[in-house]
């Protein structure tokens, strides 16, 4: 006799917050697959879109924009239609929308910044961080020039990971190599966390989310919990807060994304 075997029910991990930033959606860097795959997999009670969502820097140049960036932004409405408390942090890349600051759209707020308490009662404060960006703020044609640097260094970072892939050698970031082999770059970096610290202790926040500078961590700065989402244009990362108030700095793991990647459309389609 035939005993059927009944396969374990796929289920998303549920969790109490996403916090994701940089997306850069409208450009070619946008690596938009890997992340509705990430956002498929969880169900959370709040979700962060920590600024820079979509680049209008370079949508100002020409219209870049495949089904795949289309379907993160169904996978974000199509969990606030389900219940998620969505915030979206404005950045400078998508400073267009600060203009629009504080409008609600059914379970969606855009906010300049935001206060986050997470389960074990630490208020965060969640900004995108390019106002503590001294060249950003103060030199703005060096911020575009930096973010032309910054775009040809991925365009050439593809094609040297093609070859690596030909040759079997897994991904490598050539733009993120040159920020912490360049000491400016690295002194831009820990001047950026002091500033954000300093905001923190002088508004009474016992830590800060944000991103901008395309560098995830989770650590300790002046007594203040540094938290960075990084991106999801080279390191694919996330910060991820637990029910029990833990939270966890999510990297993109290409071993992991062969499993991932059925589970998340099998549960999309009995979702449908």
């Amino acid at each position: 006799m035939n005993t059927a075997v009944s396969l374990p029910k796929a289920q998303k991990q549920r969790v109490r917050t996403l916090w994701i930033s940089d997306l850069h959606l409208g450009t070619r860097g946008c690596q938009a697959d890997k992340l509705a795959t990430f956002l498929k997999s969880y169900d959370c009670d709040q979700l962060y879109l920590v600024g820079d969502i979509i680049d209008g820097w370079r949508l100002r140049k020409g219209i870049y924009w495949p089904q795949a960036h289309t379907n993160v932004l169904r996978r974000v409405l199509t969990m606030s239609k389900r219940g998620t408390r969505v915030v979206y942090v404005t950045g400078n890349h998508d400073e267009f929308l600060r203009r629009y600051s504080t409008l609600l759209l059914g379970n969606i707020e855009l906010v300049d910044e935001a206060v986050h308490q997470c389960q074990d009662g630490r208020r965060l404060l969640v900004i995108h961080g390019d106002q503590f960006d001294v060249i950003t703020r103060c030199h703005r044609w060096l911020a575009f020039l930096g973010d032309h640097a910054y775009e040809f260094s991925l365009v050439l970072n593809r094609w040297l990971n093609h070859w690596r892939t030909r040759f079997g050698f897994g991904y490598w970031s050539l733009s993120a190599y040159l920020k912490h082999r360049v000491k400016k770059a690295v002194n831009f970096i820990s001047e950026f966390e002091e500033a954000l610290a300093h905001e923190c202790v002088q508004r009474g926040y016992e830590g800060v989310v944000c991103g901008h500078i395309h560098h995830a961590e989770i650590r300790q700065v002046n007594g203040i919990d540094y938290l960075n989402c990084g991106d999801w244009v080279e390191s694919c990362t996330a910060l991820i807060e637990h029910q029990d108030g833990r939270i966890e700095l999510y990297r993109w793991d290409e071993s992991q994304a062969a499993a991932l990647e059925p589970v998340a459309d099998a549960l999309e389609g009995s979702a449908a």
